[in-house]
């Protein structure tokens, strides 16, 4: 399972109430997954941010252009370009979809993955700003793209970095798209994920309470740049989390430490610390931002009123709420971490709809 910033404290929570690994069966069908031959031109690509270079495809439809275009900015944790979990490629098919309807996409291995240099743990939203607009020059300086009509689109932790991106550069980003993007700050949406997690899976009351707590100290330290008093308190959580697991299965002291470590990094500090309302009540282009509400990773219930708060002002915002989906927007029963793997359905052709019907009113 890939590494995702707002689900580690996730993990530790599905080891501490003793569920199954959600690692363990195997992948059943992708029915979705787009297949060969496709109806656009497809290229992989490179192109330089800061120091580093970057890797990603470039999808473009048939036909002379100049086409707008959108950039995927991909959730937390190191991502591939297809944004690949449990054999589910998302990106994938967001690319196809947008692409058949008339736009071109980039999508791009997040720092440190696949052909992308650097290192995600030691880089900042700094950093990752610098490479979504980094993507958006890439995307200004091809012919078959239409430069005045280049947008974001950002899932989970993207939906942070989109909106931060067109506030830092509003004169080269033309539309921005949220999926399951949060609205409060990081040390929020980990406080109700946490919470709702726990409960889920049949934690106590004081189980749940010492998690939240865990976190609200864990802010307050990272806050107060307290990095290594964190550090040694993340360990511990952790050491207390795992010691309930057989001997043979409990990972050694090297691997919590190193897990300790991920949860005081820069990476981490950036999304635990960052409040996004700036950054959208900023936005003042075309808005498209969508939930699931039996997403427990970033709760509709938490972050879509907030959002239409902040979005209010600006009559180009469309914000909704899909029933029965997940984080992942998959039609989901619990909407658990460990269920994403069991639904065969990676998008909700729903959502595949409305984002279909959206990028073609920016293809025109």
């Amino acid at each position: 399972m890939r590494r995702a910033i707002i689900a580690l404290f996730a993990l530790v929570a599905l080891v501490a109430c003793g569920a199954p690994s959600p690692e363990s069966p195997a992948a059943p069908a992708r029915p979705q997954t787009p297949q060969p031959p496709f109806p656009y031109r497809a290229e992989d690509v490179t192109f330089p941010s800061g120091g580093i270079t970057l890797a990603g495809t470039l999808t473009v439809p048939e036909g002379p252009g100049p086409f707008a275009a959108v950039l995927l900015i991909t959730g937390s944790g190191p991502q591939d370009r297809d944004e690949t979990l449990f054999d589910h490629k998302p990106f994938l098919l967001l690319a196809d979809t947008i692409t058949r309807a008339g736009l071109a996409v980039l999508r791009v291995d997040d720092r440190g993955v696949g052909g992308s240099g650097g290192n995600l743990d030691e880089s900042t939203y700094d950093d990752l700003a610098a490479d979504a607009l980094a993507g958006v020059t890439f995307l200004k300086g091809r012919p078959e793209v239409d430069d005045a009509r280049i947008g974001l689109f950002g899932h989970s932790e993207g939906g942070y970095l989109a909106p931060l991106v067109a506030q830092r550069a509003p004169r080269d980003v033309a539309f921005v798209a949220m999926m399951a993007g949060p609205a409060v700050s990081g040390s929020e949406v980990l406080e109700l994920q946490n919470k709702l997690i726990y409960e889920q899976l049949g934690a106590t009351p004081d189980q749940v309470e010492q998690q939240v707590g865990f976190i609200r100290e864990h802010t307050r330290l990272m806050r107060a740049g307290e990095v290594e008093t964190a550090h040694e308190r993340a360990r511990a959580h952790i050491t207390e989390a795992v010691a309930a697991l057989p001997a043979d299965q409990r990972p050694d002291d090297a691997a919590i430490d190193a897990q300790a470590r991920q949860l005081t990094s820069p990476y981490f500090a950036s999304f635990l610390l960052y409040d996004p309302a700036q950054a959208l009540a900023a936005l003042s282009v075309p808005v498209l931002a969508f939930y699931g509400d039996k997403d427990v990773q970033v709760p509709a219930t938490q972050s879509e009123p907030v959002l239409r708060t902040l979005l209010a002002p600006n009559p180009q915002a469309t914000i909704r709420t899909f029933a029965g989906l997940n984080h992942l927007m998959q039609p989901a029963q619990t909407g658990g971490v460990t269920e994403y793997q069991t639904i065969e359905t990676t998008i909700a052709p729903e959502v595949l709809d409305l984002v279909t019907t959206w990028s073609k009113e920016r293809a025109t």
